[in-house]
């Protein structure tokens, strides 16, 4: 059983950055590829981001390109999604995910694992 738990949360004014951190409780975080993904109020939960177990590829979602970075701390046990340039459509619920191994889908159905979440709130 593997616990993630984010932080880093907050209310930033449009243009602002934000930096979400997740920290595992697990001995083989580095077996791992970790994703990004949140939801807004009344829609569906979307792909953010994932960086890969191997190598650490990472991936993004089409409208956080060129704004969002996603990196990890193996060391730490840490991945963290580096928020910039924000807008009011990012607003949501973020939420941490391990998929032991993964390639880095966006499919919400390959990670095993999941945080609580933590909210981001843009206001414009």
């Amino acid at each position: 059983q593997v616990q993630l738990v984010e932080s880093g949360g907050g209310l930033v004014q449009t243009g602002g950055s934000l930096r979400l951190s997740c920290a595992a409780s697990t001995l083989t975080f580095s077996s791992y590829t970790m994703g990004w993904f949140r939801q807004a109020p009344g829609k569906e939960r979307e792909f953010v981001a994932s960086v890969t177990w191997r190598g650490g590829n990472t991936h993004f979602a089409d409208s956080v390109k060129g704004r969002f970075t996603i990196s990890r701390e193996n060391a730490k046990n840490t991945v963290y999604l580096q928020m910039n340039r924000l807008k009011p459509e990012d607003t949501a619920v973020y939420y941490c995910a391990a998929d032991l191994g993964g390639p880095g889908t966006e499919a919400k159905t390959s990670y095993e694992y999941w945080g609580q979440g933590t909210q981001v709130t843009v206001s414009s």
